[in-house]
């Protein structure tokens, strides 16, 4: 079995992925811009940070399986599916890695760790410690998206007595201790709002100045799914201007995150570089790749993969 990954790894997160696999396999892991030099010979492709389309697919001659992480919307699935190669994502795999990682976000942002601490490590005076505060308990949380994450945001939410509101697009969705109302109600009434839904055409930029306008002007907004649901522009703009309180992200518009990036500048943003679904270690969580492994030895002894996204 060939599997080919795509991503910036360094090598000791190298390490751990290859190990993650049957010795027998053949694993190689390349940066995005030499994907053409290897996909002609691959069976399974796990990409990151490429497009999974015609031109390269016109290339994978031996191709069989596409398996990603959560999101799929890099992948034409029309074009692996006319080509009889199966599309899988990992929905829910990662599930509870992000939703802490949501929660340690939120808190971060509250409790104002990140500045206590590079205060501390500064040496600096603390009669002159400004912050401002504040605690969750009582606060409401909306998650836009009911979910594997959305879901487990909740249950931790209620943990520390928060109101909890989701929007999710899936009416059938039930749930006793969630209020389940409809986007306009979930912007306006909640103090956190956390985006918890797959990038597509209908969901690009969903986050824009309009969004942004009806939050609450202390509201914290939370973005853990993919950089193109918020505009950018628009949301350092309302950063700036206070339109909003602040924002936690781990996903941008574009990755990585350019140095000169306005969100960097600004005091009232906690960054991370697209961990939240990688607990254990820089670009690697080990439930997922297990997954990854169990999902293409289903493949192997022909069976239907698991989360497949289309029929062959």
């Amino acid at each position: 079995m060939n599997v080919v990954i795509t991503g910036y790894f360094n090598d000791q997160s190298k390490q751990r992925v290859i190990q993650s696999f049957p010795e027998d396999w053949k694993i190689q892991i390349v940066e995005p811009q030499q994907i053409d030099e290897f996909i002609g010979e691959a069976d399974v492709l796990i990409p990151e940070h490429i497009e999974v389309n015609e031109s390269l697919l016109n290339k994978a001659h031996h191709l069989k399986f596409v398996q990603t992480g959560a999101g799929f919307d890099n992948v034409d699935i029309e074009a692996c599916s006319n080509r009889k190669i199966w599309v899988s994502n990992a929905a829910g795999v990662n599930a509870n890695a992000v939703a802490e990682h949501i929660l340690a976000l939120i808190l971060n942002y509250y409790k104002n760790i990140s500045y206590l601490d590079r205060f501390m490590k500064n040496r600096e005076d603390e009669t002159k410690l400004e912050y401002v505060g504040g605690e969750l308990f009582g606060k409401t949380i909306g998650t836009i998206g009911f979910g594997a994450i959305g879901s487990r945001v909740a249950e931790l939410a209620k943990a520390f007595n928060m109101k909890v509101l989701a929007y999710d697009t899936n009416k059938n969705i039930q749930s006793d201790d969630v209020e389940l109302v409809d986007l306009d109600t979930l912007i306006k009434n909640s103090d956190v709002i956390t985006i918890n839904i797959f990038l597509d055409d209908s969901t690009r930029n969903l986050v824009d100045k309009s969004f942004l306008n009806k939050m609450k002007n202390d509201a914290l907004l939370v973005n853990t799914a993919r950089g193109p649901l918020v505009c950018e522009d628009d949301l350092i703009k309302a950063l700036k201007d206070n339109v909003i309180g602040g924002a936690c992200l781990d996903v941008f518009t574009e990755e990585p995150l350019s140095l000169d990036n306005g969100l960097r500048n600004l005091g009232n943003v906690v960054l991370t570089p697209h961990t939240a679904g990688m607990p254990d270690g820089t670009k690697f969580h080990e439930t997922r790749y297990r997954f990854f492994v169990q999902n293409i030895l289903r493949l192997q002894n022909n069976e239907m993969p698991l989360n497949n996204l289309n029929q062959i």
